[in-house]
């Protein structure tokens, strides 16, 4: 096989290839049918997404086979093309992913959350709400036109390079800084998942918060609902111009009389729900914030449902540690084929998810990290010291004096790089914190969040591959296609050139702050929000509200079916089919039969714990061997308060005072300066009295 791809004709390369492709299509079919009902999106989506997600993947493909195809050496290329056929490549794969990014994916995505009816009406609000990003594009490009132009004069290059130097930099001003913080997190992650317990920890801290937000959504898709239902009683005036657009309102609602709702209408601002005049605009809106409120629900209510299956997993895990036997009990009817396919037996189970997953964690992660310091080290000498750059070694064998060619172990190498630092820039684009709420959700993502996160992937697919091949030598790298179609008009100036050199040395500034932790301290100093990634849950505090225990008692009660939201929906769900029952039974999924049960309607209370702690008697004290937030200094100065707190006023210093006798514009008296004065008495003479007159300040 490597004979074959090493032959002087490009057969096999070309046959490699085609078959790379066809599984990219197929890998990027997957991802779409994962996110997104096939069957029921419209084409115009699917379409534009799908070339969005395999265009950067056939980057990733290409670029390796370039860095190969320019190399004297025939025994040596590896995977190669002809120039013709490289040339072609390059241009329909960076031109489309170009045109994608800037034009249509922006333009598509308002579209698809535009609220109108009419196709003309939803592009015309589309374009309207794409002018303010054009013209601030337009403005900076004019800027850099004239720098350009008074550099190489008015021509077709310098304009052209204008446009691919401004698209390069403003994609690598993202990248760099998505990437610096995914190649923290990503390793950092796997090393602390690697603990079931610190895992299982991190879940419960974080689980009143996410039901807050599920919570929240709740209600505000129930106001929407309920002006919605104002809106359909309508009959006459302008409502009657719009009746068909208020049906497919009520339709997509679907609102129940039995339904209980949290959210009603007060009877004197029934009439204030809806305005007097109905409009299309306020139709559109109503419809924009509908679809909007609806995938925000479903976005909690999925990470929700994730949350309680790995937390009950985890504390399976953990429960195992006695009996060697883990079982993870039923799998439910939404889960994928390989949760419902049952391989293992219990003590296979334990053995791997004990023994080896842990370990192989902190493996992949340690190894991750080790990456993840070389391409940071890369960055900082790329541009002073290029010779001491680890990637160019790992990716170069055959070296002629200071010339080297890259060969198929070169090319391995390379396309896994590129992967790595890719999915380090995506993985913190699905934890920044975005606009709009957008996320990506198990086959019920939302058409805007669908196309703003393929324009990401494009967007950041060609800048991170540049940035990748300027690591290597520039006897290399300048021979490229890519460098002919791309990397010329960076450099084109001597301004793109040292910016293209520079600019990555800022990968410092993302990395430092996830590193250390920079987000929540700045949060911390200054009392507002540099909430742009979410960090972890460890900083939080054990006592008062979104603590660890609170979420520990809130999956409990939803694990074992207690909680009142899940009363209240199968309540409703039971009125809407006409069902009734004989007696109270509380369902309890499959995944969780055993634990303790808390109180129906129960807040979490640490009064709770000496009833429960019988129940979990019977089971491995792993969790709960786990020291507390608080070290011993913090702990000993809660009992010096408790302390303080509870002692009694001494008798002699309550009676400092009874000797004097106060004048009667301070409240005092003949008969209640005396010694026969009570501790109540004298309490009426708080110096708050000259202001309030009852010892309160009145505000």
């Amino acid at each position: 096989m490597i004979r074959l791809l090493s032959s002087p004709s490009p057969v096999g390369s070309e046959v490699f290839a085609v078959i790379a492709l066809l599984v990219l299509s197929l890998i990027v079919l997957l991802i779409q049918r994962h996110y997104l009902p096939l069957r029921t999106t419209p084409a115009y989506l699917l379409v534009p997404v799908f070339f969005a997600l395999w265009l950067p993947a056939s980057i990733v493909l290409l670029v390796p086979i370039d860095l190969a195809s320019n190399a004297s050496d025939e025994a040596n290329k590896g995977i190669w093309l002809p120039p013709r056929a490289l040339l072609v490549s390059w241009r329909i794969s960076y031109w489309l992913t170009f045109v994608l990014t800037w034009f249509i994916l922006p333009i598509l995505a308002e579209y698809s959350d535009a609220g109108y009816r009419e196709p003309k009406d939803r592009i015309l609000y589309s374009l309207r709400q794409n002018t303010q990003y054009y013209a601030l594009v337009l403005g900076s490009a004019a800027l850099g036109l004239i720098y350009f132009f008074i550099s190489y004069g008015p021509s077709f290059t310098s304009l052209k390079g204008l446009i691919l130097a401004l698209a390069y930099c403003w994609g690598l001003i993202l990248a760099i800084y998505l990437m610096g913080h995914g190649l923290v997190a990503i390793p950092r992650n796997l090393i602390k998942n690697s603990s079931a317990s610190h895992r299982l920890r991190q879940l419960q801290a974080h689980a009143p918060k996410l039901y807050e937000k599920m919570e929240d959504a709740t209600l505000n898709i129930e106001e929407l609902e309920v002006q919605v239902s104002e809106l359909s009683k309508r009959k006459t005036g302008s409502a009657r111009d719009f009746q068909d657009w208020i049906e497919e309102l009520s339709d997509i609602c679907n609102i129940p009389e039995s339904r209980p709702r949290t959210v009603l209408p007060r009877a004197e601002n029934d009439g204030r729900i809806v305005p007097t005049v109905i409009t299309e605009k306020y139709l559109a809106d109503l419809t924009r914030q509908l679809d909007r409120a609806r995938h925000a629900r479903s976005r909690y209510v999925d990470e929700w449902d994730r949350l309680l299956c790995d937390a009950s997993r985890t504390q399976a895990i953990l429960d195992s540690a006695a009996s060697k036997k883990l079982d993870f009990g039923a799998s439910s009817p939404n889960s994928s084929f390989w949760d419902r396919t049952t391989i293992l037996s219990p003590y296979t189970r334990y053995i791997f998810f004990c023994l080896i997953v842990p370990y192989l964690r902190i493996f992949l992660g340690g190894f991750l990290g080790l990456a993840s310091i070389c391409i940071i080290w890369s960055e900082l000498v790329k541009s002073a010291l290029p010779s001491l750059s680890v990637i160019r070694y790992t990716v170069i064998h055959h070296w002629t004096g200071d010339d080297g060619r890259v060969g198929f172990a070169g090319q391995l190498i390379a396309a896994l790089w590129i992967m790595y630092m890719c999915t380090a820039a995506l993985h913190s684009v699905t934890e920044v914190k975005v606009w709009r709420g957008r996320a990506l959700v198990r086959r019920n993502t939302a058409h805007e969040s669908a196309f703003w996160y393929a324009g990401q992937v494009a967007r950041l697919s060609v800048p991170l591959s540049y940035n990748f091949v300027t690591f290597l030598s520039p006897k290399i790298y300048e021979e490229t296609t890519f460098y002919d179609i791309l990397g010329q008009y960076v450099n084109l100036t001597p301004l793109g050139k040292w910016f293209d050199y520079l600019f990555p040395i800022l990968v410092l500034v993302p990395v430092l702050a996830t590193l250390f932790g920079l987000y929540s301290k700045v949060k911390r100093l200054f009392g507002f929000g540099v909430d742009i990634v979410d960090e972890d849950e460890d900083s939080q505090t054990s006592y008062g509200t979104g603590s660890w225990r609170e979420g520990r008692d809130l999956i409990e009660r939803e694990l074992n079916g207690t909680s009142i939201s899940r009363r209240l929906d199968e309540a409703a769900s039971r009125s809407a089919t006409g069902r009734s029952r004989a007696a109270p039974i509380l369902t309890v999924p499959a995944a969780r039969n055993e634990g303790s049960r808390t109180p129906f309607a129960t807040s979490p209370s640490y009064r709770d714990q000496l009833s429960t702690r019988t129940a979990q008697s019977s089971r491995p004290r792993i969790v709960d061997s786990e020291p507390e937030d608080d070290n011993f200094f913090a702990n000993l100065g809660h009992r010096f308060k408790n302390t303080f707190d509870t002692m009694d006023t001494p008798k002699w210093l309550q009676e400092i005072g009874d000797g004097f006798k106060k004048p009667k514009w301070m409240g005092g008296g003949d008969d209640e300066a005396g010694e026969s004065s009570t501790r109540a008495a004298r309490s009426d003479s708080d110096i708050r009295r000259w202001f309030g007159g009852d010892g309160r300040i009145r505000l």
